[in-house]
């Protein structure tokens, strides 16, 4: 009998069909989809029967969705998806109907920024003092506990896209006002960290990351967001064994012990402060964005996505991971706003690296300006060595040019 695994996949952007393609590679797979926008061509038919949503990162509709594919064939195997919006509707579908995966208090627990922080803090782990603020008053009194800057972001944010700095009592005030903060809609105000920003990626199975993953940020994504003649990029150096990261990865796996996770990829942000010390951002219990599962992939030689839909679907791995090589991602993006006019430099850059182009996406001509940290495109180098990697991400940044108008 095939199993009947449910992927609840709004939108078929390209990163969540990766995951899908994976998914449906499996052995005795009977791939069902809960959509709001259909796939085309090859991808449609990877589905073997798929039911449209109006709402999708609604709760009601995610039940109903599963609800009508249960009729037709049965009892799901799995309910997965990728997407953090979803991932505690995900968890309430299983509980309803006895699925393994996640359980709601934990998904809760991870999405909960504020409650998030509070466990980690309980269990001993390093993060960043926070307040949830629902007033004024509030406001006032964490800024006198922790100065300023700090960070703004909804209790239930993703990443730095949702999150903002604040430099002084006036702006803070301001931004309470203008958010309108209550305690019906609280904000999350967190001290900032400094340093150097990483992230750590797991896959954990029965509560133990069985294989683990560091990248550096190039610089902080809040930096970028605040500054818009920088270029993002993220390195996944060779080397990752020493401290920092020895401290990462026990800082990591403790995290994930607090939080009470059983089975999954997790992408945890977290900084190497000026003083040495180590302190966590945040952690997720889905697969990274950045481009981050592809590099990850090819630093080990091994696909990333196979390996995602093995942990949740088997509760397998199937061997362990050597880093093989460093990889690099610089994300492209220009000054100025508008929609995309040009992009120069392509041709000088394929000459001085092209042979270590793993993957590239350049910006679409006519495409509205991104607002993201990850810009319009983004190339991709792959080496042995970790110099030669961030001297090839340096050539990009340097000749690579977006022009908007």
């Amino acid at each position: 009998m095939p199993r009947n695994v449910v992927f609840v996949a709004p939108f078929p952007t390209d990163v969540t069909m990766r995951f899908v393609r994976a998914t449906s590679r499996l052995p005795d797979v009977r791939l069902l989809g809960v959509m709001h926008t259909l796939p085309t061509g090859e991808d449609l038919k990877l589905f073997d029967d798929i039911v449209r949503v109006t709402e999708p990162l609604h709760q009601k509709d995610t039940l109903e969705g599963v609800e009508v594919l249960r009729r037709r064939y049965g009892q799901p195997h799995r309910i997965l998806g990728i997407l953090e919006p979803m991932m505690v509707q995900l968890a309430e579908a299983r509980a309803r109907y006895g699925v393994p995966g996640t359980r709601p208090e934990v998904a809760e627990l991870f999405r909960d920024k504020a409650r998030m922080k509070d466990a980690l803090r309980a269990a001993g782990l390093p993060v960043a003092a926070h307040k949830l603020v629902t007033s004024e008053a509030d406001a006032r009194a964490f800024a006198e506990r922790v100065g300023f800057p700090m960070v703004l972001k909804p209790p239930a944010g993703m990443g730095a896209k949702a999150t903002f700095r604040v430099s002084n009592l006036e702006a803070l005030l301001k931004a309470v006002v203008g958010m309108r903060v209550s305690a019906e809609s609280p904000v999350l105000a967190e001290e900032m960290l400094r340093g150097r920003e990483f992230s750590f990626e797991t896959i954990t199975i029965d509560g133990k990351p069985r294989v683990s993953s560091i990248s550096h940020y190039l610089p902080s994504c809040l930096e970028v967001l605040e500054t818009p003649w920088i270029q993002w990029a993220c390195i996944l150096p060779r080397e990752i064994e020493g401290a920092p990261y020895d401290g990462a990865r026990a800082m990591g796996s403790a995290a994930i012990g607090a939080l009470g996770l059983d089975t999954g990829m997790t992408h945890m942000e977290w900084f190497q402060k000026h003083d040495g010390s180590l302190a966590i951002g945040e952690i997720a219990q889905r697969p990274p964005g950045a481009n981050i599962s592809l590099m990850t992939g090819l630093a080990h030689g091994i696909d990333p996505y196979r390996a995602w839909a093995r942990a949740v679907v088997d509760g397998e791995l199937d061997a362990p991971w050597e880093r093989k090589f460093a990889v690099g991602c610089a994300f492209l993006r220009g000054m100025g706003d508008g929609r995309v006019a040009s992009v120069t430099g392509v041709g000088e850059t394929n000459e001085a690296i092209g042979k270590y182009v793993a993957e590239a996406k350049l910006p679409t001509i006519g495409a509205p300006k991104s607002d993201s940290y990850e810009g319009d495109g983004y190339i991709v180098v792959r080496h042995e060595s970790t110099e030669m990697v961030k001297k090839m991400i340096q050539k990009i940044i340097e000749t690579v040019r977006v022009r908007y108008v």
